[in-house]
């Protein structure tokens, strides 16, 4: 038997148009079907992967980074009403060779990647498949929960994946200090130990002096080179290097400073990678892999450490709007000057 509390039928929505402007529509609140939830959304952080979404526009609600609360719950369901979670973006079969091994991230049948290419997390409602509701400590505020997603998913799987080839790390060079490059940094703190030296490379003073203030070695690439930062630092080199720029020179200068059997992860989707296979690869045994999101199951994993240092980890989260404002938020965002931006409901 379905179950549902009172929620409105219609709700306001934001519409993303294209040419960077949002405009706002009415729409039917969904209701839930077999082992599916309705959750009220109450958080959804931006992210560097909306931007075609906002210059190009989205059929869709956006926002795949939501937090919110279950408020009603299809037959076959059995979350209860008055949970708090997070939504996995990828909807995993569940059954394919990959989901059998965990590797979620990498379903051969995924049903829908919730914000794209289904309403996503600036609907005040949405509708999702059980199996990517993750149900968080009611003492985690529901914003600081999204940061299980792409912050710590994303940026502890890159690290986790570096650690396959380079059990032994001792050093990390991050590209880029954006969101996701402070999350590599927090999750290199939390992971490897805060006495690990994590170098950290941009442009943009405002993002590197926050990642200084996390416990990074900051690299202001308008005037220092990350080799002359590194060795001034005591070190040759440094044992991986996660690139999160998805810019062509940001993997050059990652590779280029990497140890023997160093390892390079790319994060970053984007530009290419030149590789000279002999010196870069065969010669020093480096490893190039990439990392896609995470996988659902380093979501317990990842709880565990919010619940433990969420002071340090609330240090990402710069700028908070409410739903009438993703507009200033985006313009902000997209500026460069923020950590990570919320938008609250």
């Amino acid at each position: 038997m379905s179950q549902v509390i009172h929620v409105p039928q219609t709700m306001n929505i934001p519409l993303f148009v294209g040419q960077g402007k949002i405009e706002y529509g009415e729409k039917s609140v969904p209701a839930p079907g077999e082992g599916q939830l309705l959750l009220q959304v109450k958080a959804n952080a931006l992210c560097g992967s909306d931007r075609s979404q906002y210059y190009d526009g989205s059929t869709t609600v956006p926002g795949h980074e939501a937090a919110g609360i279950v408020v009603g719950a299809g037959e076959g369901a059995t979350t209860a009403i008055g949970t708090h979670g997070v939504v996995f973006l990828m909807d995993f079969c569940g059954e394919c060779r990959s989901c059998k091994l965990g590797f979620t991230n990498q379903c051969l049948q995924k049903r829908a990647d919730y914000g794209f290419t289904h309403d996503g997390g600036y609907a005040p409602y949405i509708v999702i498949n059980e199996n990517v509701f993750f149900p968080v400590d009611p003492s985690i505020p529901l914003t600081e929960a999204t940061m299980l997603l792409d912050i710590m998913g994303t940026g502890g799987h890159a690290i986790k994946r570096a650690k396959l080839v380079h059990p032994d790390i001792q050093s990390v060079l991050v590209a880029g200090a954006g969101p996701i490059g402070l999350g590599v940094l927090a999750m290199a703190k939390l992971l490897l130990g805060e006495e690990t030296p994590v170098f950290i490379m941009d442009f943009v003073d405002y993002r590197l002096e926050l990642a200084e203030k996390m416990g990074a070695i900051p690299v202001q690439l308008s005037n220092r080179s990350v080799t002359e930062v590194i060795r001034e630092a005591g070190l040759e080199g440094v044992d991986i290097a996660i690139d999160t720029s998805g810019k062509t020179s940001g993997r050059r200068t990652s590779l280029d400073a990497l140890n023997q059997r160093g390892v390079l992860i790319c994060v970053g989707h984007g530009q290419e990678l030149n590789l000279g296979i002999s010196n870069d690869i065969i010669a020093p045994e480096r490893a190039v892999l990439g990392s896609e999101y995470f996988q659902y199951n380093e979501l317990a994993e990842n709880h565990d450490l919010i619940l433990k240092h969420l002071p340090y980890l609330q240090q990402i989260i710069t700028h908070r709007y409410g739903m009438d404002q993703i507009q200033e938020a985006y313009e902000l965002f997209f500026e460069g000057n923020t950590g990570k931006v919320l938008i609250e409901q």
